[in-house]
C-alpha cells in the first residue's frame, strides 16, 4: 500500500515538472517586437518590427573566439629574416690548441670585432636558430557553417545591453537596443548631419569615450605608420548606400558595414562580441 502511495506522488511530481517545462519554453526569452526610430527627428517612432529570429541564437563566445582567431590570421603578410643575416663576415675557426672555444671567429685586427664570434647562434651579430622562412602556414580555413554561427551569436550578443556595456560601450542614453532607424539615414551625405543624428539618438557620450581613447600605440608600430590607437565604437549597418558610408567615415571609432557582407572581425573586434551596433530599417 505505501509502495503505490509513493509512485503516485512520484507520478504527480514528474506530471508537475512537465508542466512547468511546456510553461518555461513557452515564455519569450527577449523583446517580441523592436521600436524604429525616425532618421530626422530621433525621439519620434515610426513603427515596430517583429524581432528578427538571428537575434535571439544561442550565445557561444568560445566559438567568436575561436573563428576570429583563424580569419583574422588571413590577412597577414609572409616575413622571415634574410637568407644571409649572420653569415656576412669571413669568420673562421682559430681551431684547438688557444685555450678558446672553436666557433668561427671574425678575421682582422684594430678594432672591437676581430676576433669575436660569429656565425653561430649564441654569438652577438650571428644566425638565428633555424631561421623563419617565407613558407610558413600564415592563412587558416576557417569552416563556413562555423563562421556562419559565429556571426550570428555575435549579433544576438549586441542586442543585450548588459554585453554592450560590458564592451565599453556607453549606452546610457539609448532609447532601446537593438537600435533600428528608419530608412532615411542611408541617405546622409554630410558628416555634420550624421554627427547630429548618432547624439540625438543617445550616442553622444560614445562618442565623447571615442575621442578621449586616442592614445599613442606602445612598441615599435608607432615608427611604422600606426602611431595612434584608439577604442572601437557603433557599428552602422545599412542595406542601400545612398551616401550613409561617406557621412560616417569621418567620425573616430563609428564604422559601417553592408548587412550582406558582415564580418566577424567588425562585429567582434578582438574576439569580444557584445558590439554596439545601429541598423537602419
Amino acid at each position: 500500500h505505501f509502495g503505490s502511495r509513493f509512485k503516485s506522488a512520484a507520478l504527480r511530481a514528474i506530471q508537475r515538472c512537465e508542466v512547468v517545462a511546456c510553461t518555461t519554453e513557452a515564455m519569450a526569452t527577449s523583446r517580441p517586437v523592436v521600436s524604429i526610430f525616425n532618421s530626422e527627428s530621433p525621439a519620434e517612432k515610426t513603427g515596430t518590427l517583429p524581432m528578427p529570429q538571428v537575434l535571439m541564437s544561442p550565445l557561444r563566445p568560445d566559438l567568436v573566439r575561436y573563428i576570429h582567431m583563424n580569419v583574422s590570421k588571413n590577412k597577414r603578410q609572409a616575413q622571415a629574416v634574410g637568407a644571409k643575416v649572420g653569415y656576412d663576415t669571413a669568420a673562421e675557426s682559430w681551431g684547438t690548441g688557444r685555450a678558446v672555444a672553436r666557433v668561427p671567429r671574425a678575421p682582422g685586427g684594430g678594432t672591437h670585432r676581430a676576433g669575436q664570434g660569429a656565425f653561430g647562434n649564441m654569438c652577438r651579430g650571428g644566425g638565428m636558430f633555424s631561421p623563419t622562412k617565407t613558407w610558413r602556414r600564415w592563412h587558416r580555413c576557417v569552416n563556413i557553417t562555423q563562421k556562419r554561427h559565429a556571426v550570428a551569436t555575435a549579433l544576438a550578443a549586441s542586442s543585450l545591453p548588459p554585453l554592450v556595456m560590458a564592451r565599453g560601450h556607453r549606452i546610457g542614453e539609448v532609447a532601446e537596443l537593438p537600435l533600428v532607424v528608419s530608412d532615411g539615414i542611408e541617405s546622409l551625405v554630410k558628416t555634420k548631419q550624421a554627427v547630429e543624428t548618432l547624439k540625438k539618438l543617445g550616442c553622444g557620450e560614445e562618442l565623447q569615450r571615442l575621442i578621449k581613447s586616442r592614445k599613442i600605440r606602445p612598441g615599435k608600430g608607432k615608427m611604422r605608420n600606426r602611431r595612434y590607437v584608439m577604442r572601437r565604437g557603433p557599428l552602422v549597418v545599412y542595406n542601400e548606400d545612398n551616401g550613409i558610408v561617406k557621412a560616417f567615415r569621418n567620425i573616430p571609432g563609428v564604422d559601417t558595414a553592408c548587412v550582406q557582407k558582415l564580418n566577424l572581425l567588425t562585429l567582434a573586434p578582438g574576439g569580444h562580441f557584445g558590439r554596439f551596433l545601429i541598423w537602419t530599417e
